[in-house]
């Protein structure tokens, strides 16, 4: 049965079948946004654990709410700026003929959310919010391969110790059902144990896919983790997604349990100064065999791939000129 279980061909969350994902980064201003697409609108949830969530038209995806699927969701840096990421996609997407329908008119649904990266090094005396045109070109560059590390909403991104940056992950279940997840990792904490090189995410590392080197043999003071809170620049954004077929109240029952994969790979976790937010993503193309034990190893493996996503997004950043943190791969590689 478990050997079954491996990530799906790409190990990215577009091994969700028809799932892209599209990134677009801004070199000067340190900063992008990522955007993740589908063939046809999807049933989505959300779940805010931190204490400082920027969000746009997450209160739709509540369960009780009359619109269920979405067009696309939409992460990026910029602060509250950033959320004008989401309408470069809603009007590209518009311009393409997708949205919900009303009367003659369509309303591409575009939830997103952000991450504060405004003093991260880069030039941010721009003449216009650059981010309305970030997120059409993200939208524009969306693929089922993508690249990880310093590229869209994780390009400017920083942890307490590290650059962060974008991630992802897949897995297959016994069940047939693939689950991915996608991050952009700004945290106030650390993805790694101390300064390294061993990452919090290792027991649950397939392969060597963040550098294989298993878990730390020594482990520093947990009452007291190292932060960037002085910073004030915060927020691990993602998306977990699954192909199969799931409501509104289970969607939101998968991004609730993979939160538990930020508190398994950042240390520490959700707290008064991150807007810790994860959105989940169901394309409903396979049906569930058993309601209860389906809905419940799709919520592990979410936070589980979650987990290996933050780790994956640290493992993959590059430097770039005017970083104020160093690599994870200048360090340890």
């Amino acid at each position: 049965m478990t050997s079954q279980i491996r990530p799906g061909a790409r190990n990215l969350i577009t091994d969700v079948g028809g799932l892209s994902v599209g990134n677009a980064r801004d070199d000067q201003i340190k900063t992008g946004a990522t955007v993740l697409l589908a063939d046809a609108p999807f049933t989505a949830g959300v779940h805010v654990m931190g204490g400082a969530p920027g969000a746009r038209e997450t209160d739709l995806l509540a369960p009780d709410k009359t619109v269920e699927q979405v067009d696309a969701l939409v992460l990026s840096g910029g602060s509250a700026f950033g959320l004008d990421a989401a309408s470069g996609v809603a009007d590209a997407l518009r311009m393409q003929g997708r949205g919900f329908v009303v009367g003659d008119q369509r309303v591409p649904i575009v939830p997103g959310a952000i991450l504060f990266d405004l003093i991260n090094g880069g030039d941010k005396d721009w003449p216009e919010n650059p981010y309305k045109r970030l997120g059409a070109e993200a939208l524009e560059n969306a693929t089922e391969d993508f690249s990880l590390g310093s590229h869209g909403a994780g390009a400017g991104a920083t942890t307490a110790n590290f650059k962060g940056g974008l991630g992802s992950a897949s897995i297959v279940l016994p069940s047939g059902h693939t689950v991915g997840a996608l991050v952009a990792v700004n945290a106030l904490g650390s993805a790694v144990v101390g300064e390294g090189p061993h990452f919090w995410a290792a027991p649950f590392e397939q392969g060597d896919e963040f550098g294989g080197l298993g878990v730390a043999s020594t482990y520093p003071e947990p009452h007291v983790p190292p932060t960037k809170i002085a910073a004030h620049s915060n927020t691990t954004i993602g998306i977990v997604a699954t192909d199969a077929v799931l409501t509104q109240a289970q969607c939101t029952r998968m991004a609730t349990a993979a939160h538990d994969g930020y508190a398994r790979a950042l240390f520490p976790a959700h707290t008064p100064m991150d807007g810790d937010l994860i959105f989940a993503a169901a394309t409903g193309t396979k049906p569930l065999g058993h309601a209860v034990s389906d809905t419940l190893y799709l919520g592990h493996a979410a936070a589980t791939c979650m987990a290996r996503a933050i780790a994956r997004a640290v493992f993959h950043a590059t430097p770039a000129a005017r970083d104020l943190q160093p690599c994870w791969s200048s360090r340890h590689s």
